[in-house]
Order: C-alpha cells, then structure tokens, then sequence
C-alpha cells in the first residue's frame, strides 16, 4: 500500500498521509451517510438533520486530508466510478433537503398565514370601535 506525505499546516512538518487505500473507504463511508440522511428526510420525522450534517462534514474532511496533494495518476477507475457514484447520491440527497426546506417553509407560511387570519377576525377592527 502506498502512503503519500503532506505537510502539516501546525508546523510544516512532514505528515503521513492517509493510505490510497482508504480513500474508497472514506467514500464508501460518506455514501452510507448520505443514503441514510436521504431515506431518513423522506420517512422520519425526528430525523436530527443536524448531527446528520455534522457527520458528513466531518467525512467529507477527512476525504479531503485524504486526497490533499494526491497525484491523479495514483487514482484507479474504481475510485473515479466511486466518486461518480457519490457525486449522483449527493444530488439526490440535495434534492430530498431541498425538497424537506420547501415543506417546512410551506407549512411555516401557513401557520403565519392562520395567524395572521385569527389577528384579523374583526375583534380588534376600527369597527368594534366605532371609528368607522
């Protein structure tokens, strides 16, 4: 296995990279996130869209110090067809979040909407007061 070396921002001293191997596990890690955090938008209602993002955060990091000052040439197909992979899922996980964003904010515009139409029933109105 080969082991890359990069320098370490803290002290610009050498630093081991992480192995070319690990890298399709890091993506085999994000995409089990990712289709978790996808599934769990679309049926879970007490889904914590928070630590789920903290968690590919954290993966998407370590993908990154993963392949920081890697050369290309050392990528193989199969981790290029893993990326393409998880570029697909990331989409469609972005389109499950966008799609839970539009439901909240539909039914925020809609609670407002009710409140707003209670405010107004003609209790307080110039009417009620005679200053019509």
């Amino acid at each position: 296995m080969s082991y890359l070396v990069e320098t370490s921002p803290a002290n610009d001293a050498p630093a081991p990279a992480a192995p070319v191997g690990s890298i399709p596990t890091i993506i085999k890690r994000i995409e089990d996130a990712v289709d978790a955090e996808t599934a769990a938008i679309k049926t879970d209602v007490n889904f914590d869209l928070k630590a789920s993002n903290a968690r590919k955060s954290r993966y998407l990091y370590e993908l990154n110090r993963a392949t920081r000052g890697l050369d290309p040439a050392m990528i193989g197909g199969e981790t290029h067809s893993s990326l393409a992979r998880l570029r697909e899922k990331l989409e469609l996980n972005e389109r499950a979040i966008l799609a839970h964003l539009n439901a909240v904010k539909e039914v925020a515009t809609m609670l407002q909407d009710a409140i707003q139409h209670a405010e107004n029933d003609g209790t307080y109105s110039a009417y009620e007061f005679g200053k019509v």
